[in-house]
């Protein structure tokens, strides 16, 4: 079961609400990343208590530890790691076609060599939704070729028609799966392959190949192309996106769903997010301020503890520093998606974006 159903627009930006196998989750919305099945130093009753509606994890991981099978036999990934939440999986493919050891990607798929069991894979378009479905995925992530940044314009066209052929395939193993665009920054070649996964008919339309190291700008121009050429009636998604202000930005876009890891591995390098901008809890200053985090969370860090007691744990290298920042980014994240949803809802989207990015200065 699939649906989205559009409740308010402001602009180009929407509030809507997708059903999934009887799970609801509304948009804009924010996705933590459970690449192993766990977000970083949380639990499931952590992600709960902090309002995270959906979580994604990697096919490809799984994988490769603790394996398919054990997954299966748990019940699936939901019972696995006791979410009840929506689960997207990720193909894997960026990593495959990235990772350090022996691989070869054509036509077929991606083959390679695991450096942890010895083993060769290969992934096929269809294994590929077949693995992510077998684990209870409610929603399965095309294999996708993306190439690194900067490509030149024949890897991005390779790029383009590869993508276009293993979703072709991917297509024929069911419903619940969302499409990858790809193209670079190559207006026509990115305009080419949106058009590409659309006229595939897939139940939601993704973003690929952008936030990964090229301008801004050009981040922002091909953003712009896609939610141009994505059908309105259907989710768009902008994977592996997670600074606040660009979220903000492609929401105005009209960019639905959105994933980081970008929020916990921010907290475990020390970095906190304030509606007034991020903060290095291990500065010295902040080993004298006795209060919360930031003033305006209510998130279990901020209720309980200060500022000076999390940059004490910091310095001292206790691990719970980890836990406590990573509560705090995710909840921060939590309540901006719910406050783009509240302002589309009123009508003053660009009015709320526009204050949040003048008081979102580096502290």
């Amino acid at each position: 079961m699939f649906d989205f159903e559009i409740l308010n627009t402001d602009g180009k930006a929407r509030h809507a609400l997708m059903t999934v196998n009887n799970k609801q989750v509304k948009t804009p919305l924010f996705m933590p990343v459970a690449t192993k099945g766990t977000v970083k130093t949380l639990i499931s009753e952590d992600l709960e208590e902090l309002g995270v509606q959906a979580l994604i994890s990697n096919m490809y991981h799984l994988l490769l530890k603790p394996g398919i099978e054990k997954i299966e036999d748990a019940g699936g990934l939901h019972q696995f790691m006791n979410w009840d939440g929506l689960i997207f999986t990720d193909s894997g493919g960026f990593q495959m076609i990235r990772s350090d050891f022996d691989n070869e990607v054509t036509s077929k798929g991606v083959t390679f060599n695991s450096d942890q069991d010895g083993k060769t894979y290969e992934i096929t378009p269809e294994k590929c939704i077949q693995l992510q479905k077998r684990i209870g995925s409610d929603i399965a992530m095309c294999l996708d070729y993306c190439p690194p940044y900067p490509a030149d314009k024949g890897e991005l066209e390779k790029s383009v028609m590869r993508t276009k052929e293993w979703a072709k395939r991917c297509k024929k193993q069911g419903d619940n799966i969302f499409g990858i665009s790809q193209g670079g920054t190559i207006p026509e070649l990115r305009e080419k392959s949106c058009k590409d996964i659309v006229d595939l008919d897939f139940e939601g339309n993704a973003i690929g190949g952008l936030s990964i190291g090229e301008p801004t700008e050009l981040m922002y121009e091909n953003t712009k192309i896609s939610t141009s050429v994505f059908p309105k009636r259907k989710p768009r998604y902008f994977m592996g996106l997670g600074s606040p202000i660009d979220i903000l930005e492609c929401v105005k876009m009209g960019v639905d769903i959105f994933d980081s890891a970008y929020p916990t591995r921010n907290a475990r390098h020390r970095t906190i997010f304030t509606k007034n901008g991020n903060i290095r809890i291990d500065k010295r200053k902040f080993g004298e301020q006795h209060i919360p985090l930031d003033p305006n969370c209510d998130c279990p860090t901020c209720r309980n503890y200060t500022r000076a007691y999390i940059h004490h744990l910091c310095k001292a290298d206790e691990l719970s520093w980890m836990r406590l920042a990573s509560l705090h980014n995710v909840k921060f994240m939590m309540d901006l998606m719910e406050d783009c949803r509240k302002a589309i809802s009123e009508n003053r989207y660009d009015s709320f974006k526009e204050d949040f990015i003048d008081s979102y200065t580096v502290c």
